[in-house]
């Protein structure tokens, strides 16, 4: 199978602004071209989409009309994967060597605010206030906590860290340093997490252009593997009201597995990684879902620096969403764009040292759905 390569990728800045969400689209768009140094009339197809700031083909009023298709994609937090996954599916199956892939929302104020019956559930589930997101994070990380011995401090310093990184990244939404301590004393959400725990919906785009093998380009990476997977029965889900018996399955291990298995590698392989972090206790879990550690290793780990920076598994390097919040279109695809970065040696004073040559990306949203990437250089 022929590589598809990423020639070009960026990113707008993320959090609030007076720009519409298809204006970061077409800024992103645009920069990607530029990177790659491709013009858009020589692009033969693109994917996006984005959860609540409109259509991505339209975006063709503004990038030109040359007659090429353009397909909306719309898949919550894997809009960014599943258009991925869909630009390369199309180089592979030939029909156009050149794809770009964007993904752009712009959120209002105040948390996701999500129907009931658009998830296909009866109104009391609404009612009873299991609609809000922040309460299934609370409940799974509290289960989660109490069967590994995950202690409230370790999330403080998941944030911590995602602060810290954050204020490396110029794109960032959130760029001051904040504390464990003081993330800890940031009054309680829902247990055991705290608000500085917690990302915030937001704004913003990011945007790459794929190409084939054949086509001559400059300083690329090959994604090795894109895939993405919804929930088996099993699974305990955003907006998913019953926790069946029996072996309790992932939709992230399973996207994660799949994605490994596809690129002929493995964890241990992995120089630098991004992770969903919706809060903190998603980048605990999702660090053993993914498979680069055990369950109820992450105290270790976390607390002896190997996510850090200039540890020996980097994790969320720009800060993450808790540093950059989530435009839910855009959210997967600026995992890809910090790892592009690390991988070509361009991400500045949050450059990852030692040359990484692996990189890892994992989105994860309602209602159990999972994007992964693996890149390579």
């Amino acid at each position: 199978m022929s590589d598809v390569l990423i020639c070009g990728a960026a990113r707008t800045p993320f959090g609030r602004s007076e720009r519409s969400g298809r204006e970061h689209a077409i800024a992103a768009a645009t920069a990607a071209l530029a990177d790659a140094g491709i013009p858009w009339s020589r692009v033969g197809a693109a994917f996006g989409g984005s959860d609540a700031a409109g259509l991505a083909d339209t975006l063709v009023a503004d990038l030109g009309l040359t007659g090429l298709p353009f397909v909306n994609v719309k898949n919550g937090c894997a809009t960014g994967g599943s258009a991925l996954v869909s630009a390369v599916n199309a180089i592979r199956g030939g029909m156009a060597d050149v794809v770009l892939v964007v993904g752009f929302d712009k959120h209002p104020r105040g948390a996701f605010d999500p129907r009931p019956a658009d998830w296909g559930l009866d109104d009391a589930y609404g009612r009873d206030g299991l609609m809000v997101t922040t309460q299934f994070f609370g409940m799974k990380i509290q289960r989660y906590a109490h069967d590994f011995g995950i202690t409230p401090r370790t999330l403080a310093l998941v944030a911590e860290k995602a602060y810290r990184n954050g204020s490396r990244t110029p794109e960032a939404w959130r760029r001051k340093e904040i504390g464990a301590d003081e993330i800890l004393a940031s009054g309680m959400v829902n247990d055991p997490l705290t608000r500085f725990m917690f990302c915030s919906p937001g704004e913003g785009a990011a945007a790459l252009v794929l190409c084939s093998s054949s086509v001559p380009t400059r300083d690329a990476v090959v994604l090795r593997s894109a895939v993405v997977r919804t929930r088996r029965r099993g699974s305990f889900e955003v907006f998913s009201p019953v926790l069946a018996a029996g072996e309790p399955t992932s939709v992230s291990r399973d996207a994660a597995a799949a994605a490994f298995e596809a690129a002929g590698l493995g964890p241990s392989d992995v120089d630098v990684v991004q992770l969903q972090d919706t809060e903190s206790g998603a980048e605990v879990m999702h660090l053993a879902e993914c498979g680069f550690c055990e369950d109820g290793e992450q105290e270790k780990l976390i607390a002896s620096g190997v996510t850090e920076i200039g540890g020996t598994l980097p994790v969320n390097t720009d800060g993450g969403c808790i540093a950059n919040g989530e435009p839910i279109g855009a959210s997967g695809l600026r995992q890809v764009y910090e790892v592009v970065q690390q991988l070509r040696l361009r991400a500045g004073v949050r450059q990852v040292p030692g040359e990484p040559r692996i990189g890892f990306t994992h989105v994860y949203g309602a209602p159990g759905v999972s994007a992964c990437t693996v890149l390579a250089r």
